[in-house]
């Protein structure tokens, strides 16, 4: 599975933005898709995903900001970021799991190349 990540940018706080990711390959076998991020000098941490069936699950430091949403038909998933703030500057990681919806690194078995989202104050 191949992952293709869009929609990194630089925006202001308080402004929206949508993050999209492609899977091609294998896509049929993926359990869940979601993204991961990292900010600089911190380690990689979970950010949302979603399952084939529709389960979501958030980070706290996202939920009632963030919304996830998948296109099983296209393998497709997308982040939409509402009310962005400066903390959430990092590298977007899409993600895909073959079994699991978890929140953790090593539950994600294929990994997207990232995109930057930068939030100014």
């Amino acid at each position: 599975v191949q992952l293709q990540a869009s929609g990194g940018g630089l925006v202001q706080a308080g402004a929206s933005l949508r993050l999209s990711c492609a899977a091609s390959g294998r896509t049929m076998s993926t359990y869940a898709m979601g993204w991961f991020r990292q900010a600089p000098g911190k380690e990689r941490e979970f950010v949302a995903a979603v399952s084939r069936f529709g389960t979501r699950s958030f980070a706290d430091s996202v939920k009632g900001r963030f919304t996830i949403s998948r296109d099983g038909a296209r393998s497709t998933v997308q982040l939409q970021m509402n009310s962005l703030k400066p903390e959430d500057t990092a590298v977007y990681y899409c993600v895909a799991a073959d079994y699991r919806l978890g929140s953790t690194v090593d539950d994600y078995d294929y990994w997207g190349q990232g995109t930057l989202v930068t939030v100014s104050s």
